[in-house]
């Protein structure tokens, strides 16, 4: 999970230990910057200041991210000060409800606590959550690039690369998966692909261009055709018509085997 730390220099260097080495840190330095990463890089979770570009702290930019990107969850990291309290509680009003207070509570054990509860909610999280047992008996190092490939799809998007990443060979990823009763692992990476862009399209901020971009995709009509094989609809329709958790019912049914009874009812 990629965490952007939209926060003053000092700020980030304690976002970025106590985040090390489980989930990785990027900095923006103003908005401009920050509004760009999430908009070009698998941000999932957004640590901001009111503050970032000085005083007096501002509601404006925090709450623009919020209508652009309600799905990215933020976490408000700041001074408490009479002068952020009626920011605080306009941006509460919002939804945003985690905070942590710089020289207050903003110890690593606290900021590890907020970080690792985002990342429980993402969807990739979730998706990893339904498949967990059936990826289980995979060589340990075979799931840790399987379970990479969920947080961040487009970062490995190919069998090969993920082989090479695992230290295995293609033909032994693919028996695997086959042994488990797994759809092919090229199938596999781009239905993740495709549930990560279905989690993107949530928000108004993001156009199908940007999206495709962002996964890497050499052309907007393959995310089409990816769409449609794996969610029976278009880019475009599965944003108006599929809220995240039927998108994900929709994956994991394909990914997930039946218990052996359902198997066997079905057949008989």
């Amino acid at each position: 999970m990629l965490v952007l730390g939209a926060v003053p220099t000092l700020q980030f260097h304690r976002l970025r230990r106590a985040a090390a080495p489980r989930f990785p840190v990027t900095h923006a330095l103003t908005w401009d910057v920050a509004l760009a990463t999430i908009r070009t890089r698998p941000v999932e979770l957004a640590v901001v200041d009111p503050q970032l570009q000085g005083p007096p702290p501002s509601a404006q930019e925090i709450g623009r991210l919020r209508l652009l990107f309600p799905s990215l969850p933020l976490v408000l990291y700041t001074a408490l000060s009479p002068a952020t309290a009626a920011v605080l509680l306009a941006l509460g009003q919002t939804g945003i409800t985690g905070a942590v207070f710089t020289r207050v509570d903003d110890h690593p054990a606290r900021l590890r606590e907020l970080l690792s509860h985002e990342e429980a909610r993402s969807a990739s999280r979730q998706l990893l959550d339904q498949i967990g047992t059936v990826l289980s008996p995979l060589p340990s190092e075979l799931r840790w690039v399987v379970e990479e490939v969920l947080r961040s799809p487009a970062d490995l998007q190919t069998v090969q690369q993920v082989a090479a990443r695992a230290r295995v060979d293609r033909r032994t990823f693919e028996r695997w998966f086959a042994r488990l009763g797994l759809p092919s692992p090229r199938h596999f990476l781009a239905a993740a692909r495709v549930l990560y862009a279905h989690r993107l399209l949530q928000d108004p901020g993001f156009t199908v261009d940007d999206v495709a971009q962002r996964l890497g995709y050499a052309q907007t009509k393959t995310l089409q055709l990816h769409a449609r094989a794996y969610l029976g609809l278009t880019a475009g329709e599965m944003r108006l018509t599929l809220d995240p958790g039927q998108a994900l019912e929709r994956i994991a049914r394909r990914f997930v085997p039946p218990p052996p009874h359902v198997a066997q009812a079905s057949v008989s």
